[in-house]
């Protein structure tokens, strides 16, 4: 989710109509309030037109269209108040769904936050932690897997985004709450990841598959995952049901809303039972012994394809979460884990391979760099920046920030 300094158009949550597939959305800020007689037009991708409306008295609008399909929609920034301004595009591109509100989200600033760029600074320093946290839930998961079985597997991101879509069938579709609906996906994402190891990955290391053999094999399941979700959940874009009409939350020198506030504490909560279950727990301890050195633990008689399948299971249900917390930002789509896979991949190589506590570290750093790093570079660049300070990190010092120096030979 993107947080604007001094306002935000809010969304109604994207439910099933009645009446046929329309176009929605809310705008008001935290000043203004709900923002009215703001002319609202939607096009299709060539050019025709569709339809328009304008903002109602609570800030709102809904536009028809012909049926499910992509859709441009515009605002006219000439009807907004004089106090308040666009930030950003004027434009949005949309898919709607059959039978379905598609809610859209402009972000306007009303001058009611004052401080320059150290505001827009502090700003992005939250916005960067939430991210980084994020990225941490699924990281954390990615650099267990690798550190005990050493397998660098490229289908991590296809494990948020299975877990994301799920939920949003639960959820959208079934007409149960998110918050059981998450944890009901994220039974379903440790499954799946433990259908992983079982059918596939515990039999090729049985066979004495080489790790570039089995590198190779999870960029081909990476593929052929995402274009399966692809064939079955479409190429929409879509909201989760719930959370969705929510304004921004002033807390002085940033904005939050709600949904963005309880990802941050419950990031930090799931990720410090993470840290406890590894310091305290028989099977955390179990964990770290395989990943240190797996000949060794086995030999101390510790079962080592159980742990492995408890660390795929728990990557599974925690790439869920995260998966959900990013399409409570972001929305769920088809590609949305593989877009962050990359991000995931710094931050565990970041922090140090095969250490969850490096995965956390770096992959707060590398959030809070990719957003900060738009103080200076587009927002369209931003994710360069953070694969650029792995880059320098890396020439400093190749073993990451927790990770121990190997010595070879």
């Amino acid at each position: 989710m993107t947080i604007f300094a001094g306002g935000l158009a809010t969304l109604t949550p994207g439910i099933a109509s009645a009446e046929g597939e329309q176009v929605i959305g809310t705008l008001q800020t935290s000043r203004s309030g709900p923002i009215e007689d703001v002319e609202i037009t939607v096009t299709t991708p060539n050019g025709d037109d569709v339809g328009s409306a304008k903002t109602d008295s609570d800030g709102k609008f809904a536009v028809d269209v012909p049926g499910p399909g992509q859709y441009v929609v515009s605002i006219n920034e000439k009807d907004l108040p004089d106090t308040v301004k666009l930030n950003g595009e004027d434009t949005r591109t949309v898919t709607v769904g059959p039978n379905r509100q598609q809610p859209v989200l402009f972000g306007l600033s009303d001058g009611s936050r004052t401080g320059g760029g150290n505001v827009r600074a502090v700003q992005l320093l939250v916005d960067g932690l939430r991210f980084g946290l994020l990225i941490a839930m699924c990281a954390v998961g990615l650099s267990l897997i690798f550190g005990t079985t050493g397998l660098t597997n490229f289908a991590h991101g296809e494990l948020v985004t299975i877990g994301a879509i799920i939920a949003w069938y639960i959820n959208v579709r079934g007409g149960v709450p998110l918050i059981p609906a998450t944890l009901i996906a994220m039974v379903a994402g440790a499954a799946v990841g433990a259908l992983n190891e079982l059918a596939l990955w515990r039999p090729l290391r049985r066979r004495g598959t080489g790790l570039v053999a089995a590198l190779v094999v999870s960029i081909g399941l990476s593929l052929a995952l995402r274009y399966l979700i692809q064939i079955v959940y479409g190429g929409f874009s879509n909201p989760y049901a719930d959370f969705q009409n929510q304004r921004a939350v002033d807390y002085g020198v940033f904005t939050l809303t709600n949904r963005a506030l309880f990802s941050i504490i419950i990031s930090v909560v799931v990720l410090v039972l993470v840290a406890v279950m590894l310091q305290r727990t028989k099977i955390g301890k179990a964990m770290r012994a395989v990943a240190d050195n797996r000949d060794l633990a086995s030999s101390s008689g510790i079962d080592v394809n159980r742990v492995i399948l408890v660390v795929w299971m728990m990557g599974g249900a925690l790439a869920t979460l995260g998966g959900v917390l990013l399409g409570l930002s972001d929305q769920v789509q088809w590609d949305m884990g593989f877009r962050l896979l990359l991000l995931m991949f710094a931050g565990v190589t970041l922090g140090g391979l095969g250490t969850a506590y490096g995965a956390l570290v770096g992959s707060i750093i590398v959030g809070v760099f990719v957003q900060m790093s738009t103080l200076v570079i587009p927002d369209d660049m931003k994710y360069v920046g953070g694969l650029l300070l792995l880059i320098v990190i890396l020439v400093i010092r190749p073993q990451g920030i927790l990770g121990s120096r190997a010595r070879i030979g």
